[in-house]
């Protein structure tokens, strides 16, 4: 069972992308390099200052171009939730 839930999670993240204005902890946690602080400091920088655009990741401590450019095609930025 848990090899079945663990198939479907990775086959959802393939076909979508994760909202960095509105993804919680653990959808957070689906992009490459990005693990519980680092979730964390994303999830801290959004309650201050929403997303406009994937850029602004650079502005979170711990991310930088190198992360964008490998998750850019799994970052969505949606409506801020303010």
């Amino acid at each position: 069972m848990k090899v079945l839930l663990s198939l479907l999670i990775g086959f959802s993240f393939l076909f979508s992308s994760v909202d960095i204005n509105n993804a919680d902890k653990s959808q957070l946690m689906q992009l490459k390099g990005v693990g519980a602080k680092k979730a964390d400091s994303i999830i801290t920088y959004r309650e201050a200052h929403c997303f406009t655009n994937i850029a602004e990741l650079e502005k979170v401590k711990g991310l930088g171009k190198k992360f964008i450019e490998k998750n850019k095609d799994n970052i969505s930025v949606g409506a801020c939730k303010k």
